[in-house]
Formats: C-alpha cells, structure tokens, sequence
C-alpha cells in the first residue's frame, strides 16, 4: 500500500513508522524540517518537507497513484483542504483529515469526508473508562475515524436528493433586492 501522511507530529509519526515496518510504502510530509526528529533513526519511509496544501508538492512528494491520505496537521481547515485535494484532484481511495471540532468533524463527514476528532475520542474513552454505572446509561466504544456519512467519493455520479418539504428560509427577499430577517423562522443556539 502506498501512503502519505501531513503532519509529522506525534500521531504522524507513530503511524508513518507502523505502516513503514509493516511494509508499505509512506511518505511522510511536514513544513518543518525538525519535525522529522520524531521519526525514529531507522525510519524506512521517506520524509519530505513541504506544504501539502500545494497541489504541486503533493504531486511532488509522490501523492498520485497513493492508496491513503491522511491529514494529521493542527489546522481543521488545512486538514479538509489536503483531504479535499487527495480525494478530488488525485482520486485518492482512503482519505482521513483530522477535524478537532466535533460539530464540524461531523459535518465533513455527512459531506462525504472521514474525519478523526481527537475531542470525541477523549470524551468518549474518558466515558468507557467510567461505564455505565457512573452515567446511569450504556456506554458506546471509543469512537474512533468517523467513517463518510454523506457521498462516497466526489468522482462518482451523487445520487438524486430526495424531495423534502421545505424548511422556512432565515431571510427573505424584500422588494428592490434586499433581503431581511425572516420573523417566522428560528435558528437554534449552539450551546457552548
């Protein structure tokens, strides 16, 4: 398998050494070149410095024809950036970008994207540990990569919505163009 990881942080380079003694062929991808400290000594993959939000590096770094992508940078919108160009631009099969808002790791993923939230993992191994007895409910398993929800990959034909009736729209157009607060409808508040 070929695969190349952004981001050679802890996880990115634990996992960028596990793959490569298993056998596969990684690449491991970071803009700083002390990063790559963290890979052991005799690291059998390649380490690359770049910015894999350029289309160009990744190409360079060997992305095309890769069988994995996964995006494990401290930036949310970097990460679905690299996620999204892996997929679209290089039809990567097997894409992971880490997402650490869970609202919007999940929002990703209902628009086709696997995404891994470390904040949903804590939480949830963080209640596992606890059980069921100290919460009064059961307890899922530590939730791990949230697998796509939404489109399975942007290449293939999406399949036709399904009609749905109409929700009230939060604005509405007033005569000469402009649009206004429509007093009908309300807009749920996001508890912090």
């Amino acid at each position: 398998m070929k695969a190349m990881i952004v981001g050679c942080g802890r996880v990115g380079a634990r996992l960028a050494d596990r793959l490569a003694r298993a056998g596969h062929d990684v690449t491991i991808l970071d803009t700083s070149s002390r990063a790559f400290e963290r890979l052991p000594a005799d690291f059998a993959g390649r380490a690359v410095r770049g910015n894999g939000i350029d289309e160009d590096v990744l190409r360079r770094a060997g992305l095309t024809g890769a069988d994995l992508f996964v995006a494990l940078t401290e930036g949310d919108n970097r990460n679905v950036l690299m996620a999204q160009l892996a997929r679209e631009t290089f039809a990567v099969p097997r894409v992971i970008a880490k997402v650490n808002d869970p609202v919007r790791a999940e929002a990703y993923a209902a628009l086709g994207l696997a995404t891994l939230c470390r904040t949903t993992i804590l939480e949830s191994a963080v209640l596992e540990y606890l059980g069921e007895e100290f919460l009064g409910e059961p307890v899922e398993g530590v939730r791990g990569v949230q697998p796509p929800t939404g489109h399975d990959h942007p290449l293939e034909p999406r399949p036709a919505p399904e009609p749905t009736a109409a929700a009230p729209s939060a604005v509405r157009p007033e005569p000469g163009g402009q649009s206004v607060a429509n007093p009908e409808t309300t807009i749920p508040r996001r508890e912090a």
